[in-house]
Parts: C-alpha cells; sequence; structure tokens
C-alpha cells in the first residue's frame, strides 16, 4: 500500500468513526431511493438539518458520499466504489 492509498484509508476510517456518520450511511445504502435530501435524514437520526449536513460535509470530504444539489436541496447518495475500496483493504486474507 502506498502513502497516498494509507492517507485515503486513514480519512475513511476517520469519517466513519463518529456513530451518527454511519447511520447515516447505512440509512443511505438501504434506501430504495438511491439519494436522500439532508431533511429527509435529519428526522431519521434525530439531529437538525445544520447537524446532519455536517456530517454528510464530513463523509463528503473523505469521499463516502456524494451530493448533488437540485433546486433548493441537495440529495445525498453514497460512493460505493469508495467503500468497496475501503471493504478490501480491511477483508485482507491474514490467518
Amino acid at each position: 500500500m502506498t502513502d497516498d492509498e494509507a492517507l485515503e484509508v486513514a480519512l475513511r476510517l476517520k469519517a466513519l468513526a463518529d456513530p451518527v456518520r454511519i447511520r447515516l450511511l447505512s440509512i443511505l445504502m438501504t434506501s430504495g431511493d438511491g439519494a436522500l435530501c439532508t431533511g429527509d435524514l435529519a428526522p431519521a437520526v434525530g439531529l437538525s438539518e445544520a447537524t446532519v449536513s455536517h456530517h454528510l460535509t464530513q463523509l463528503r470530504k473523505a469521499g463516502m458520499v456524494e451530493s448533488v444539489r437540485q433546486g433548493m436541496n441537495v440529495h445525498h447518495s453514497v460512493r460505493t466504489e469508495s467503500l468497496e475500496a475501503l471493504r478490501r483493504v480491511l477483508a485482507v486474507d491474514c490467518c
């Protein structure tokens, strides 16, 4: 693993070190719609839209969530390739 790859993994793990972010990812992954707006996610996790937006920004910076503005709403979806890359690193056959 290169230094750049290790840095990417560390950034993703840091983003996942918060239980709210894990819940947000779980909700997005199981959403039948594929993308949800902040206003839909806030009541699902029991937090304000501003707080949810902050957590989504951290997930976006880590490359795990994609956000697209549609009118006055921002729709968020999981970047599955990013999660798959993280899974490959963590699923090393070591034993």
